[in-house]
């Protein structure tokens, strides 16, 4: 009785030892099927992104290519277009009074307004951690500038400019930063303000309102700054554009005053001032007019100025070699902001500010 009971629970032990073998087969070739298959969607994804690179890095060698033939191609009409990436709004409103370099006007502020659909606000972090930047631009108010983009062969510009500290003598222009050349791009440096968003607020500029903006490059004093550079003694003469002195008018902070008030209950962002208070603002125009912005021609032979942008490519070339002379019957026009300031300049080389009033729509 013994022995079949024995006998009986060897053969239920038995039956379960097969059947837990035949479990663990089972969990095994599934086990195995599951890692097959994973196996095989990373073989696919590996291969994907195979094939991914090699198109990448095909598209690489193209554009490569095709640089190359550029570069080494003899036609002269060969071009870059090139997008900008940003559009100034700047307290200068023309360009008759904006500075002929940066940062001979702290005051002058500007703010650098980047296109949200083509630059993205993450791409200007970091900025903020640099106290000047460079700014590539285009100096779009050129009158000859629709004529050099369309027919760049057909296109000529004078291979030399009158400079405003030689007393309109000639240099040739790559001696110069003259506006007008054979690819109207200019470099300035400015002081980064604030970086909020997609825009950027500086100080210290030489732009015109509505100067389209190429790149933005940070400022770097180890590499920038040039120690021992040397510069032709024209250049060292700012004595030549110097005022001898600004004054203003004593009803002139009652009508800055009145237009502030005007200026500040408009709606429109745009139309906002980059300024705080009309006392700043008349430190700018004190600033501005402390050197003299006239162009060579207005200094040679003083004329009246309209309220409006000048015509500055014209004045520049004009060819009189006479003595720059000054003359307290004209009146000079200074625009910022939208507002229209006016200023005599005497014999003695001293501005005086008379009254600032909305300017008239043209």
């Amino acid at each position: 009785m013994a022995a079949t009971k024995l006998l009986t629970i060897s053969i239920a032990l038995a039956a379960l030892s097969a059947s837990a073998a035949a479990i663990g087969v089972v969990f095994w070739r599934r086990k195995t099927r599951a890692d097959e298959e994973k196996i095989r969607q990373l073989e696919r994804s590996l291969k994907a992104a195979l094939q991914n690179c090699g198109a990448e890095r095909q598209g690489r060698i193209r554009v490569q290519q095709a640089l190359r033939k550029v570069a080494n191609s003899n036609d002269s009409n060969n071009s870059y277009p090139l997008t900008p990436i940003a559009i100034t709004r700047s307290c200068f409103s023309t360009r008759n009074g904006t500075p002929r370099q940066p940062l001979v006007v702290p005051l002058a502020k500007a703010c650098l307004v980047f296109d949200p659909t083509r630059v993205p606000a993450a791409s200007l972090e970091g900025l903020e951690g640099y106290s000047h930047c460079w700014i590539i631009y285009v100096f779009h108010l050129n009158t000859d500038l629709d004529k050099l983009w369309k027919h760049p062969s057909r296109s000529k510009f004078k291979a030399k400019v009158r400079v405003p500290r030689l007393k309109g003598e000639r240099m040739g222009v790559f001696a110069t930063r003259s506006p007008h050349r054979p690819c109207p791009i200019g470099l300035t440096v400015a002081k980064v303000d604030i970086v909020d968003g997609n825009k950027v607020f500086i100080s210290g500029v030489d732009l015109v309102d509505g100067t389209p903006v190429l790149d933005v490059k940070p400022y770097l004093p180890y590499c920038d700054s040039i120690p021992g550079a040397m510069v032709p003694d024209w250049v060292k003469a700012d004595n030549m554009l110097a005022i001898t002195s600004v004054s203003f008018s004593h009803n002139f902070s009652a009508s800055l005053n009145h237009c502030w008030s005007r200026k500040m209950q408009k709606k429109k962002k745009t139309e906002i001032s980059l300024y705080t208070s009309p006392t700043e603002f008349q430190n700018l125009i004190q600033q501005v007019l402390s050197w003299d912005i006239r162009s060579v021609s207005q200094r040679i032979r003083p004329h009246k100025t309209e309220n409006s942008s000048m015509n500055n490519a014209t004045l520049e070339d004009d060819d009189s070699q006479e003595e720059v002379h000054f003359s307290d019957d004209i009146v000079y026009h200074l625009i910022l902001e939208g507002l229209d300031t006016s200023y005599k300049i005497d014999y003695d080389g001293n501005v005086h500010v008379e009254k600032i009033e909305p300017c008239t729509p043209n």
